[in-house]
């Protein structure tokens, strides 16, 4: 792949202020600079930057709504009334129904779940979990991961008296519903300090005010944090602030003492006795429990993660695996069946977004779609199928593009949408399709930069091969946990040279595993670059090139580094200037 390299070198007087940090911390200047752009300048906030504590948590009353919340809460305990923790069917909905189910259960029995199907009740509160709330006697309802725009279903609740507590982060409408409380960082006027939190983080900050006004020990939350943890890699929230110590800790918890469901997941994953990462919770925890949701029902991805007997638990485990499997050919073949559309589509060249609508398609594995022709053609993708007679669909964003925005700007066409700058959801009648795709194309045409729709590698700092150390390694660990707004660093090398020793490697010879030397000091360092083959024969006519990678661990020698090489490029010869595709 052809990426477009960028890289903006530090200013004098930014090495300055990195040098000094360097030598209040004792970790090089090159990692000090990092720093600096995650808004760390001070050794203080270094030291909570690298030791996160949960006693920098903000009050959770600083969050609008939180008392009376809190008070809905504590009279309905008080007058055993019916509880229903009611959410969203993806990773951030079920581990956010599970945590408040679980840690209220302590205190009442007469409390269920429930998770609407996403076939027969659609994306949200519905009328039909509403009855089903009224049915079963239930006089307030908790609803995690969505709500913030179920005017008419909490109206409709409300003349059958039930009660809504709403915790949301999405983007709110110009009408709130008459819930009894919101809680939603996100709201217009918010003074909550955090605005970043995942759905299931803002569901363990109203446990955490309701542990608070009744006098309950924090400790008593922290095995909850493995699930916030979930939440917060598999919704892709920022990871810093507030969202950095519950990962951090939500980490810690995972891999030391995981919740009976989490442990059970993690055997069939096969990461059993594995250090696990936010990048295991996003390539292979995460999708399991979102595929209960996708394939199935999301209520059985909460039976997981409510579960206390062990066995039990691994037989959901193994059911949801099955259900993945079946998720991923859906996937494979619904995503070359777009392709191939995709490849059809007149003037494509000339457009900056794609929608496609299949009524055939299966409505659990559109977004999915829509991320893959996003990374594909680095353009806004909308990915529509047909519903009970309406389209219903998945909107993925290309970096720093508000794709809730431009979906926003058709609302007029639309019966139902919501979701993040990133990813959203939406739904619209058939008729309506073509005009949708008409105007969505030109908001974005008139709103996107250019370089929104470029393949692009950001590059952090340049690097010699002879400051590529166990100690660089090391030190770089302490910037975990890795996410939006702390990516794991990206380094550049120019001018290095095959050592005489790369070779191409793999089943079908696709990747290359390299020995380096830097021209500059002569070091010697190795790399592997996975399916970039079609570079071998460059790289082995002697000739410089420049390099951008991550720093890893040798997972097959202990203590030894290597590179994760991520782009080669031929090198430009007569200085070390950026070359002009950089920025």
């Amino acid at each position: 792949m052809n990426y477009k390299w960028n890289y903006q070198p530090p200013t004098e007087g930014e090495c300055t202020e990195a040098e000094m940090l360097s030598e209040e911390i004792v970790i090089s200047p090159v990692l000090c600079r990092l720093l600096r752009k995650r808004g760390v300048r001070t050794a203080a906030e270094a030291k909570k930057f690298f030791r996160p504590s949960l006693l920098d948590l903000h009050d959770p009353f600083l969050m609008d709504g939180m008392d009376a919340a809190v008070k809905r809460i504590n009279k309905a305990l008080g007058s055993k009334e019916r509880i229903l923790v009611y959410g969203d069917y993806d990773v951030d909905g079920t581990t956010a129904v599970a945590l408040v189910y679980r840690f209220l259960q302590q205190f009442t029995t007469n409390i269920d779940y429930y998770i609407p199907n996403r076939y027969n009740d659609g994306y949200g509160v519905s009328i039909k979990g509403v009855d089903y709330a009224k049915e079963t006697g239930v006089g307030l309802v908790i609803v995690l991961d969505c709500g913030v725009k179920a005017v008419d279903e909490i109206a409709y609740a409300k003349t059958l008296g039930i009660d809504f507590i709403v915790c949301d982060h999405h983007v709110q409408d110009v009408v709130l519903p008459p819930a009894v409380a919101i809680l939603n960082p996100k709201l217009n006027g918010s003074k909550y300090p955090y605005p970043h939190l995942s759905g299931c983080g803002v569901g363990f900050k109203l446990m955490q005010a309701f542990a608070k006004d009744n006098g309950i020990e924090f400790s008593q939350l922290i095995p909850y944090l493995d699930l916030v943890a979930v939440s917060i890699a598999s919704d892709i929230v920022p990871i810093m602030g507030e969202n950095r110590i519950l990962a951090y800790h939500g980490l810690r918890q995972i891999n030391h003492n995981p919740s009976t469901g989490l442990k059970a997941i993690i055997e069939v994953c096969g990461l059993k006795d594995k250090e696990i990462k936010l990048n295991d919770i996003i390539f292979k925890i995460g999708p399991r429990i979102n595929a209960s949701g996708r394939i199935q029902t999301g209520q059985e991805a909460v039976d997981l993660l409510t579960e206390k007997d062990y066995r039990k638990a691994l037989t959901i485990s193994n059911q949801i695996n099955e259900y993945n499997e079946a998720r991923k050919d859906l996937d494979k073949s619904m995503t070359e069946e777009a392709n191939k559309i995709v490849d059809n589509l007149e003037g494509l060249a000339d457009k900056r977004s794609i929608v496609l609508y299949n009524e055939d398609w299966h409505r659990g594995v559109i977004g999915i779609v829509a991320s893959r022709l996003t990374e594909l053609f680095y353009r806004p993708s909308v990915v529509l199928t047909k519903t009970n007679d309406i389209a219903t669909g998945s909107a993925r964003s290309v970096a720093d593009f508000d794709v809730y925005k431009a979906i926003e700007s058709c609302r007029d066409l639309l019966d139902n949408f919501g979701g993040h700058p990133y990813a959203a959801g939406l739904s619209l009648k058939v008729e309506n399709i073509e005009e949708f795709t008409r105007r969505f194309e030109e908001y974005v045409s008139e709103n996107i930069m250019p370089t929104q729709t470029e393949a692009n590698i950001y590059i952090d700092e340049e690097l010699a091969f002879k400051d590529i150390n166990l100690k660089l390694f090391n030190d770089l660990k302490r910037f975990e946990p890795f996410g939006p707004d702390n990516m794991k660093p990206v380094f550049c090398t120019r001018h290095v040279y095959d050592f005489g020793t790369s070779r191409v490697v793999g089943r079908n010879q696709e990747h290359i595993k390299l020995e380096l030397v830097d021209n500059q000091t002569g070091d010697v360092v190795n790399g592997i670059a996975f399916g970039q083959s079609s570079q071998a024969r460059y790289i082995k006519s002697k000739q410089a090139f420049d390099i951008c990678y991550t720093v890893e661990e040798n997972s097959h020698k202990r203590n030894e580094v290597q590179l994760l090489i991520e782009s080669i490029r031929p090198r430009i010869e007569g200085s070390n200037a950026p070359s002009p595709e950089e920025g």
